[in-house]
């Protein structure tokens, strides 16, 4: 294969999304833990799930906040994820997003 097939064939790596990029998200969705190597050549683990074809990273800070939560409202079946701030300045705030019964 020449270059310019090699370039029309290729195919980039999936990018990893966060979870707070959704507008809701269940918790009973299939969770991962993926290996990575940082820029420093260290490896670290993430959590992850996938989700409509898309890989979207779970904080740890967003697990605990979930565990609080169905601690508090057992019930939970969704959350909402907000995010603030970037890199090591981000923070996270889970909420409860329970879908809205009809009633008739």
């Amino acid at each position: 294969m020449n270059l310019k097939e090699t370039a029309q064939a290729y195919v980039p790596p999936q990018q990893t999304l966060n979870i707070a990029e959704l507008e809701r998200v269940s918790v009973n969705v299939e969770l991962s833990e993926e290996q990575h190597i940082d820029k420093d050549g260290n490896p670290f683990k993430i959590n992850v799930f996938e989700q409509d074809g898309k890989k979207y990273r779970v904080p740890s800070s967003v697990l605990k906040g979930i565990k609080s939560i169905i601690e508090r409202i057992p019930t939970t079946t969704h959350i909402c994820v907000l995010k603030s701030g970037n890199g090591m300045d981000t923070s996270y705030q889970v909420i409860p997003n329970n879908p809205v019964e009809q009633v008739i």
